[in-house]
């Protein structure tokens, strides 16, 4: 008798809630108007992790895409003035990549989609399975990395 694979059943309920939130959030993407792509969004916030701006290549390692990507995004929203590109103060070969006020503005717009997917997507569940979901989903972000053999304490 064969036995259902409980991992590669999890495995996929996980890759159809993924699917499932990137569908809601481009839909509230744009029911805004924002007119910025799930990716350019991902920029954005990226970006606003850092304390001074970063380089391309920086982005493109965080993001964990080629830089290419990066440069395409960047100039996508370079061209509706979320972002600029600077000119590095100790280094004139380097571009640094800043974000502008608009980019703030659609910054806070981005947290409020957010927030607004996010009640949409949790709204089944109770306070304490919220809590609980909260809880698994830190243990998995957390857990090692088996791709670079590090575990979360040397990252």
């Amino acid at each position: 008798m064969n036995t259902p694979d409980a991992d590669g059943i999890l495995a996929e309920q996980l890759l159809r809630l993924t699917r499932r939130v990137h569908r809601i959030q481009k839909r509230h993407l744009e029911s805004r108007g924002l007119g910025i792509t799930p990716a350019q969004s991902r920029l954005l916030r990226t970006l606003s992790l850092y304390g001074s701006p970063p380089r391309m290549a920086d982005l493109a390692e965080r993001l964990e895409v080629v830089p290419r990507a990066v440069t395409t995004l960047v100039d996508g929203l370079e061209a509706t003035d979320q972002v600029r590109r600077a000119p590095d103060p100790t280094n004139r070969r380097v571009i640094r990549i800043e974000i502008t006020d608009t980019g703030r503005r659609t910054l806070d717009e981005l947290r409020s989609v957010r927030r607004a997917a996010a009640e949409e997507i949790l709204a089944p569940l109770t306070a304490g399975q919220r809590d609980v979901l909260g809880s698994l989903l830190m243990a998995l972000i957390d857990g090692p990395d088996l791709t670079s053999g590090r575990s979360p304490e040397s990252r």
